[in-house]
């Protein structure tokens, strides 16, 4: 069960953490004690905006995170965390996108049911995305080198399927998984797309909207070296 903090609460605790007593706080934020104490007590509803900013700076911390949680800490936080609310389990897919013939491939057993770990935070402030929407998929072959290369993890956001803005998706062609570039050609009827490979070795090809199944749209990337 997730531990929700009060203003109070990360007042105390980093103020804890810092060695500081309330008195030190409130003396060298240039506030009255009477400021600190009436928060550590929950006397004080709504507290000046401008005052707690002048604590936020004492404390190391953005203003956000005092009265909200939301922010950066100096250092590490004086809360421990756990890991559980702090990262997600990415499923591992077992479809591999090829960038080269196209062929799917089933994945190997072990590393059917292997799992990729990512911070929650992360997900849902920098990518903007459900958890449970996203897949954790390996490409094959050398058609969008050099930006993917064989063997890369991907991160696949399946709620983005829509190719606009353009970028790199995960797709069905018609004859298997491919990972592509995808561009948005304006003004087509039947609406249209440009499949492009970042290798150009492999030329572009247009595709209707029926004739491409978009699986998402890749997020993030990794590759061993």
């Amino acid at each position: 069960m997730a531990v929700h903090h009060t203003l109070a609460d990360r007042l105390r605790a980093r103020a804890y953490q810092l060695g500081l007593s309330p008195a030190h706080v409130a003396e060298m934020a240039g506030v009255n004690r009477s400021f600190v104490y009436d928060i550590l007590r929950g006397r004080s509803t709504r507290p000046s905006i401008e005052k707690l900013g002048e604590v936020a700076t004492v404390l190391k911390v953005d203003r956000d995170w005092l009265i909200h949680g939301i922010g950066e800490v100096e250092g590490t936080s004086p809360f421990i965390e756990s890991p559980d609310e702090v990262f997600v389990s990415i499923a591992h897919a077992s479809p591999r996108p090829s960038m080269g013939g196209g062929a799917v491939v089933e994945a190997q057993s072990d590393c059917a049911d292997r799992a990729y770990h990512f911070r929650r935070s992360w997900i849902r402030h920098n990518l903007k995305a459900i958890p449970s929407q996203l897949r954790i998929m390996h490409v094959e072959g050398d058609s969008m080198a050099p930006t993917l290369l064989d063997g890369d993890t991907v991160l696949v956001d399946m709620a983005r399927r829509a190719p606009n803005p353009p970028g790199i998706f995960v797709l069905d062609d018609g004859m298997g998984l491919v990972a592509k570039r995808l561009e948005h050609i304006p003004n087509s009827d039947p609406p249209a797309v440009q499949v492009i490979s970042d290798n150009s070795f492999y030329n572009p090809y247009e595709r209707t909207a029926d004739e491409v199944h978009i699986i998402g749209r890749i997020r993030w990337f990794a590759r061993e070296i």
